[in-house]
C-alpha cells in the first residue's frame, strides 16, 4: 500500500524511541541477532554487487525499493545467495528505524545519498554509502556534521586508496604513495593529469535527453518517492533507468559515476584529505540546465599551487599522472609490470622496483568496515576524507554548469564573492526532505 510522505515520516517517528538500542539487548547476546545486521536501501544494479548483496562481513536482513518488481527480485536473489527469507520494508524510513538493523547500505541514485545518510545517522545506524558521496558540497558538509554529531561509522563505497589495482593506471596506489612521500617529486607543487591517457575514462556516454517524453508510471513504482528531494518532473524510462546519471537533478554524468573512484586516491596521494581546491578553471561548453554533456578540461588548483587537471578532450594523453616541480614524472605501469614508471628531470627511466625496496611503507589504513563498526573507529575512507574527494568533482560540476571558473574557500566551503556559484554548491530540495536534511 502506498503511503503519503506525511504518513511515512509519522511512521518513522513512531520508531524513534528504539532506534539506538543494539540488537543484542533486544534479543540476547547469544542470539543470531547479536551478529552485525544490515539492510539495503535501493535494489538496482549496484545493490547486486559484491560490496552489497553478497558482502559476507555481516548478515543481510532486509531491503527496500520504490519499485515492487525490483524489491521482489531482491528477496529472491538474497535467498539464492544464502541469506534466507529477508524482510521487504515498505520504505527506507521503516528500514532505518528498525532496531534490528545495525548498518544501512545506501544503493540509491546520488540525489538521495545525502538525505538518506543524514536520516540514517540520526536513526542510530552506521552507513555504507555508494559513490558519489553527495551531489553537492552543501549536502556533503551536512553529512559530515550529522555523522559526527551522532558518532556513526561511515564508509564510502570506493576502495582504491587502500587496495586493488587503480583502474587503468595498472598498479595499486601504495607504491605511488611511497614515491611521493619519499620526496621524489620534490618540495614544490605537483601537477596531476587525470584522463584517458593516464588510464581513466570519463564515460561521456552518460548524457541525458533534452526533452524526454513523459510516460505512464509503471504499476508498483512510487515515482514521487524515487524523485524524493529532486524537483518534480514527469516520469520517463530514461530518467528512472540506469540512464539517470545523465540528468543534473540526480547525478552528473561521467563525473558522478567515476570521479570519486579516480580522485579520492589522487587526493590521498597528494596529502589533501583535509582541504579542497581554491580555484577552478573550466574549458568547454556551458551545460544544458537538465541534461549532462561533456567537458574539455577542468583544472582544480590548491593553495600551494598543486593542480589536478581533468582531461576531457584527450589533449593531454601523453602527460604523466604526476609531474613534480623538480621535473620527475610518474606514469602508469608499463604493460606486464606491477610498478609505475618514473623518469628523472631529463626524461631518463628510473629503476622504480629497486627504489621501492628501500622505501618505508605508507601509514596503515583500516579498510575493514565491520571491524570499524565493532571497534567504533574511522574507516579508511570515511565521511571527512570522502567529503573532500567528493568536493573535488562537485566543484568541477559547478564550473561545468556555470560555463566558467570560480574561486572557492576551502574553510568556509563557499564560493568567493560568487552568488551564482554558491547556488550550485548549495542547492534547494523538495520538502519534507529539506527539513529532514537540515533540521
Amino acid at each position: 500500500m502506498k503511503m503519503t510522505r506525511r504518513e511515512l515520516l509519522k511512521a518513522g517517528a513512531a520508531f524513534g524511541a528504539f532506534n539506538i538500542i543494539p540488537s543484542k539487548v533486544l534479543w540476547g547476546a547469544g542470539a543470531p541477532s547479536n551478529q552485525l545486521t544490515r539492510a539495503l536501501i535501493g535494489y538496482g544494479c549496484i545493490a547486486r554487487a559484491a560490496n552489497h548483496l553478497t558482502e559476507k562481513g555481516s548478515r543481510l536482513v532486509g531491503l527496500c525499493d520504490v519499485y515492487d518488481v525490483r524489491a521482489r527480485q531482491g528477496l529472491v536473489e538474497a535467498e539464492s545467495h544464502g541469506w534466507g527469507k529477508i524482510r521487504n520494508y515498505r520504505n527506507f524510513i521503516e528500514l532505518i528505524n528498525d532496531p534490528g538493523v545495525d548498518i544501512v547500505h545506501i544503493c540509491t541514485p546520488p540525489h538521495w545519498h545525502g538525505v538518506q545518510s543524514v536520516m540514517a545517522a540520526k536513526a542510530g545506524k552506521d552507513i555504507w554509502c555508494e559513490k558519489p558521496m553527495t551531489r553537492t558540497v552543501g549536502e556533503g558538509k551536512r553529512v559530515v556534521e550529522v555523522v559526527n554529531k551522532y558518532q556513526r561509522v561511515f564508509r564510502l563505497n570506493t576502495w582504491f586508496r587502500y587496495q586493488s589495482r587503480f583502474y587503468g593506471f595498472g598498479c595499486e596506489v601504495k607504491p605511488v604513495k611511497q614515491l611521493i612521500d619519499a620526496g621524489f617529486l620534490g618540495k614544490g607543487p605537483i601537477k596531476c593529469v587525470c584522463g584517458i591517457g593516464q588510464g581513466f575514462s570519463w564515460k561521456f556516454a552518460w548524457s541525458g535527453l533534452v526533452n524526454p517524453q513523459p510516460q505512464p508510471v509503471p504499476k508498483g513504482f512510487d515515482w514521487d518517492m524515487w524523485l524524493g528531494p529532486a524537483p518534480w518532473k514527469p516520469y520517463s524510462d530514461h530518467r528512472a533507468g540506469t540512464s539517470f546519471r545523465g540528468y543534473w537533478d540526480y547525478d552528473s554524468g561521467g563525473l558522478g559515476d567515476m570521479a570519486q573512484h579516480y580522485l579520492d586516491p589522487i587526493q590521498y596521494l597528494l596529502g589533501k584529505d583535509d582541504t579542497s581546491p581554491v580555484k577552478i578553471d573550466y574549458v568547454g561548453a556551458k551545460q544544458h540546465p537538465e541534461a549532462v554533456g561533456r567537458f574539455d578540461r577542468i583544472t582544480l588548483a590548491y593553495a600551494d599551487g598543486t593542480e589536478v587537471i581533468l582531461d576531457g578532450d584527450e589533449s593531454l594523453t601523453g602527460e604523466p599522472l604526476f609531474r613534480g616541480a623538480n621535473g620527475v614524472c610518474i606514469y602508469k605501469c608499463a604493460k606486464g609490470t606491477k610498478v609505475p614508471r618514473m623518469t628523472d628531470a631529463s626524461g631518463k627511466e628510473m629503476d622504480v622496483a629497486s627504489i621501492l625496496k628501500d622505501l618505508p611503507e605508507p601509514a596503515a589504513q583500516n579498510g575493514d568496515f565491520f571491524e570499524c563498526v565493532r571497534k567504533r573507529t574511522k574507516h579508511a575512507l570515511n565521511e571527512t576524507s570522502g567529503f573532500r574527494s567528493s568536493t573535488m568533482f562537485n566543484l568541477g560540476i559547478v564550473a561545468e554548469r556555470l560555463g566558467r571558473g570560480f574561486e572557492f574557500d576551502p574553510v568556509n566551503l563557499r564560493a568567493v564573492n560568487d552568488p551564482a556559484a554558491d547556488r550550485f554548491l548549495y542547492q534547494s530540495m523538495r520538502e519534507p526532505w529539506r527539513k529532514e536534511m537540515y533540521s
